[in-house]
């Protein structure tokens, strides 16, 4: 039988969040239920809610960075028991039939993946509602496990923020003796030099804020890079194998080209759109450089950060707040006003 639960949701794009009863759909056989304890607070949550990408419908229940603890299994879950610590991501279901579905790379599924809120669910159409939410429903495949002993609150960007991180440093081989840059110290970035720093790799800022070296050298960072003093650019020329671009506004990349050495790669894993100015193919041609993308990772890739992070006690920089609070929140975040993530005590619902 469906249920009804309590969350907040945006009623228009113009609307603040607020109290809203829902139903979630009916478990299934290989659905795992969950009680929610924490829910991160993801930008995209904001741009979702003011429908900045012009997709979103309402009511729209925001959040994809889901901690949760397992209240009941169906009959064919195997992997999960009530009681175990839980992880719901970005999606909650995919194809499961296309290439990019049986390699574990769901993020790219050729239908489309189902998104944990404001998408519809593949077998009966209802909206999908995401993790602002008392309880959440989906299938075992598509929740992961969180280690014993990792903080749960700190553990919920791990879903997005984390997982936005490591599939890029995974993908492109990180390791002992890389060296790697990352453009941007936000919820992205900061989590880029944890992991690449227990990766074994020397980790470089690039920023335009001088005031950043303290929390960059906290986090990890071996060096801090001014990209606007062309002095210290020209001292990197050639340096990096990767350099993750975090920024999440439209800006000029070209200068970041001559960083790479021959056959580095920029990815960009922050900005959704085009490219301003445009990007010149000479450093690309000359040094059989790389311009990709990245967007979170595959269910196995997500399971085996938490893992590493649960081995090297790895979590996110957080503020824990009430869902009461979310409007606050946003408005702090549109300041860069969070070290640096906010975390939502789903607790708070009841109060």
């Amino acid at each position: 039988m469906t249920m009804n639960v309590l969350g907040y949701a945006a009623q228009s794009a113009k609307d603040t969040l607020a109290p809203f009863r829902f139903e979630r759909r009916d478990p299934r056989p290989d659905d795992v239920m969950v009680e929610i304890v924490n829910c991160g607070v993801c930008h995209s949550d904001l741009h979702m809610v003011r429908d900045d990408w012009g997709w979103s419908f309402y009511p729209l229940v925001p959040g994809h960075e889901i901690i949760g603890r397992v209240i009941s299994t169906g009959t064919d879950v195997t992997r999960f028991k009530p009681g175990d610590h839980v992880g719901i991501g970005c999606m909650v279901d995919s194809c499961r039939q296309c290439d990019p579905c049986k390699q574990g790379l769901e993020q790219y599924c050729e239908a489309g993946h189902t998104l944990t809120y404001a998408s519809h669910d593949r077998h009966d159409q209802r909206p999908t509602y995401g993790g602002y939410s008392e309880k959440i429903v989906a299938s075992e495949k598509f929740v992961v496990k969180v280690p014993d002993g990792l903080d749960l609150a700190g553990a919920a960007p791990l879903l997005c923020a984390g997982i936005t991180m490591w599939s890029p440093l995974r993908h492109w081989q990180v390791g002992k003796g890389s060296k790697v840059a990352i453009t941007g110290l936000g919820g992205l970035g900061h989590m880029g030099f944890k992991l690449a720093r227990a990766l074994g790799a020397e980790v470089t800022l690039f920023t335009r804020s001088p005031g950043k070296e303290q929390d960059a050298r906290r986090l990890g960072a071996d060096h801090i890079v001014l990209s606007t003093d062309e002095a210290q650019m020209a001292a990197v020329k050639g340096r990096f194998d990767l350099v993750i671009d975090t920024v999440p506004y439209v800006h000029d990349v070209n200068p970041y080209l001559p960083t790479l050495k021959l056959n580095g790669t920029l990815v960009l894993v922050g900005y959704v759109g085009g490219l301003e100015p445009y990007l010149s193919t000479i450093p690309l041609i000359l040094g059989r450089k790389s311009v990709a993308g990245s967007v979170i990772g595959g269910i196995a890739e997500t399971q085996e950060l938490l893992d590493f992070c649960g081995q090297h006690g790895i979590i996110s920089d957080v503020e824990v707040i009430k869902i009461q609070d979310i409007d606050a929140a946003y408005q702090r975040m549109l300041k860069s006003d969070v070290k640096y993530r906010f975390v939502i005590d789903m607790s708070s619902l009841k109060s």
